[in-house]
């Protein structure tokens, strides 16, 4: 059981590091065109539409890399079963249809945990970078 603890905490890791790589990526991305954009009407909410999907693809990504732990050690019995199971758990939807075999069960439960922590690293980073493309809270030249 340790051991299995000790592959879901390097899962939640790498999954931190994936996340804060790709959201320090795009943020990065964003303020290089913010000052091009500004003022155009659609700029906005086309960047949110922009970072709101790269945030969704990195949540994809670590949906999958927990997909492929299941697969690999055999926890689950293919990669597509694997990747609706990583999905429902990360999510915390849960639905219950598929379980891990028991001594697997506590890494499922890092996996939601690790999920809820992601989504909540986003929703955190996604509120300045919305302030910062809508011009709120930006000090007058004047």
């Amino acid at each position: 059981m340790l051991s299995k603890l000790l592959i879901a905490f390097f899962l939640m890791a790498l999954c931190v590091t994936i996340h804060a790589m790709g959201l320090t990526g795009a943020f990065r991305w964003m303020h290089a065109r913010r000052v091009r954009g500004t003022g155009q009407f659609w700029y906005a909410p086309w960047m949110l539409v922009r970072i709101a999907a790269w945030t969704l693809l990195l949540h994809l990504i670590e949906i999958l890399v927990w997909a492929l732990l299941y697969t690999w050690r055999g926890a689950m019995p293919d990669f597509t079963t694997s990747a609706y199971f990583s999905a429902v758990t990360y999510t915390t939807t849960g639905y219950g249809d598929l379980v891990l075999p028991a001594e697997w069960r506590l890494v499922g439960g890092v996996e939601a945990l690790t999920g809820i922590l992601m989504c909540g690293l986003s929703t955190g980073l996604f509120f300045p970078g919305s302030t910062d493309v809508f011009g709120i809270n930006r000090r007058s030249s004047a």
